[in-house]
């Protein structure tokens, strides 16, 4: 086997470098409390080794890093052998130490500031580093044009471990009830329920609660989210031809299911990204799951208060799968909804995906934050630096990509990361999100940046870059798209009236932000007159001729026939 190529000369792996330091390095590096340093440090000494070792020791070095963080976030009393399934880490939400890390695929990558280009054997072996201060990898994919999608990491739903996990969580709610909700609330969050509906004497109290800014701001943010999606109601049509008429027109569904995320973290911006487009359609009945938190067993105040102020009918302290298969087939406390709509981690959006077709799920894939900032030396790099680190900041599994066609840029936004991660309260979270998938593509010019971004399909996109809107008009796939450098992604979330819930896992290709539309249905109603019949029905009678419906044709005959009868008059009521 052949593991390093060096200018056309191959090292053969040798059996007996796999025994000894190399052995060593590798347990070590794989070691969850051992630090990837440390382990080269005890293991080999760097200077007297050729350049291949290196490079295939740093490797090692990489792996067991990447192992020690999934060690890391996987707690002991997960479901399936460890894996926590409850862990909050949706398009809005902060995971807790439980959820699985999504797997990533990558052709070819770059470790930390170390530039690899795709497909391509570097000339000499680069250096990676091992310290925990550079957290973005950058990728360089200049020269390579505008075909670059095969280039690209992009999160998987490899492994059929989450899948089992959550249908093995939503049989036993299904069949169990409200006595399965409370053990997986338990064994999950740590809090042991006896009501899962939260009190409507809570929700009032919650709005006295808050601070009077807050308030202020949930109102604000309300009143921008309503105004917006009134825009989406849709009145009645009407559309006539020769002897027809439709009436097209809609109608909510009865009731909808929302999801907000919690764990170590609350989203009352959630709460309104949901509520108020389903209170728009027309919705008479919402309810929202949302998991307690773990230190109070408490739902928290601001997503009460939000809860109340939008209009929430039902606040349930579920959280995870489990409430999603609680919404879809109902408990002894929880009546079944028509619709559910929200974001999650992946174990949430799994489960919304496999009750899809037993109950309506709005939108598209949304699940962990992903971000692309495109940006030119026109970008203020600190801007950009913190826009890749806000959706980094909801927790683990995310996307954020940084795309530039200048280096200079890409070094500066680097180091203005390093700097506001130096304060960042989050900072242990935001570099274990962006070592895993947090990336600086370097590219050829706008065209190639678009190609990009439309290969990743992203939840959030920004340009900041000269000519943004321009560039943004000729985006086909992204979930909401923000130009200048006074537009940040973060407003969206909060204030600028679209839903911030958005398609993820390159959704974006075919799905939108959350709607009016996501909770009606569309009727119409058909009305034909003879005359009507008469110019249509020799066209159905063609048609179901050939597709072999005898029995499609004859109706059309029948009242052709009776049309054209001597007493037509008197049956069709005239004279």
């Amino acid at each position: 086997m052949d593991w390093c190529n060096r200018g056309g000369e191959t090292l053969p792996a040798d059996g007996d470098f796999f025994r000894g330091p190399v052995r060593a390095l590798t347990e070590a590096a794989c070691d969850p409390v051992q630090s990837p340093a440390g382990a080269l440090e005890q293991t080999l000494d760097f200077e007297h080794l050729e350049p291949e070792l290196v490079f295939f020791v740093q490797l090692i070095t990489h792996v067991g890093q990447a192992a020690r963080q999934v060690l890391q976030r996987r707690g002991d009393g997960g479901q399936g052998g460890g894996v926590e399934a409850h862990g909050e880490s949706p398009s809005k939400q902060q995971g807790d130490a439980g959820t699985v890390r999504m797997p990533v695929r990558c052709r070819t990558l770059g470790v930390g500031h170390t530039t690899l280009r795709p497909g391509r054997q570097p000339s000499t072996c680069p250096v990676v580093n091992t310290t925990e201060n550079v957290v973005l990898n950058r990728l360089d994919l200049t020269g390579q044009g505008t075909d670059v999608a095969h280039l690209l990491p992009r999160p998987t739903l490899d492994g059929d471990d989450p899948v089992a996990v959550v249908a093995e969580i939503i049989e036993r709610v299904r069949a169990g009830g409200d006595a399965v909700l409370r053990e997986l609330t338990e064994r999950f969050d740590g809090v042991a329920l006896d009501d899962l509906r939260v009190p409507d004497a809570e929700l009032d109290a919650a709005v006295e609660a808050i601070p009077d800014d807050l308030r202020a701001a949930i109102e604000a943010s309300i009143a921008a989210v309503d105004t917006f999606h009134q825009h989406q109601r849709r009145t009645e049509e009407v559309i006539e031809s020769p002897g027809m008429r439709i009436r097209a027109y809609q109608r909510p569904v009865d009731r909808a299911g929302l999801y907000v995320p919690g764990g170590r973290a609350e989203y009352p911006s959630t709460v309104i990204m949901t509520a108020v487009p389903a209170r728009v359609a027309g919705v008479e009945s919402i309810a929202l799951c949302v998991p307690p938190d773990r230190t109070t067993g408490a739902v928290a105040t601001s997503v009460l208060a939000a809860a109340r102020l939008s209009g929430v009918d039902e606040v349930y302290a579920v959280g995870g799968a489990q409430a999603i298969a609680a919404m879809a087939y109902g408990t002894e406390s929880i009546a079944p909804v028509d619709v559910i709509a929200g974001p999650g981690n992946v174990f949430v959006a799994l489960a919304k995906q496999q009750v899809a077709g037993d109950v309506g799920v709005a939108a598209a894939f949304a699940g962990p934050s992903e971000v692309v900032v495109v940006a030119d030396d026109t970008a203020v790099p600190a801007f950009a630096a913190i826009d890749v680190m806000v959706q980094a900041e909801h927790g683990p599994d995310g996307l954020a990509w940084l795309v530039t066609w200048d280096e200079a840029v890409a070094d500066a936004v680097c180091a203005a990361g390093e700097e506001l991660l130096a304060s960042a309260p989050r900072a242990d979270d935001i570099r274990a999100t962006l070592s895993a998938g947090g990336y600086v593509a370097l590219v050829d010019g706008p065209e190639a940046a678009l190609a990009v971004c439309d290969a990743i399909a992203p939840e959030h996109l920004e340009f900041q870059c000269a000519d943004a809107e321009a560039l943004a008009e000729r985006v086909r796939n992204a979930g909401a798209i923000f130009c200048g450098n006074t537009a940040p992604a973060s407003v969206g979330d909060y204030l600028a009236g679209p839903s911030h819930v958005l398609p993820t896992y390159g959704s974006a290709r075919f799905a939108s932000a959350l709607t009016v539309g996501d909770f009606v249905k569309d009727h119409h109603i058909v009305t034909i007159t003879d005359e009507g019949m008469a110019r249509m029905g020799p066209h159905v009678i063609a048609l179901a001729d050939a597709e072999g419906l005898d029995a499609h044709a004859t109706s059309i005959r029948l009242r052709l026939d009776a049309a054209t009868a001597p007493d037509a008059a008197a049956n069709d009521g005239v004279g």
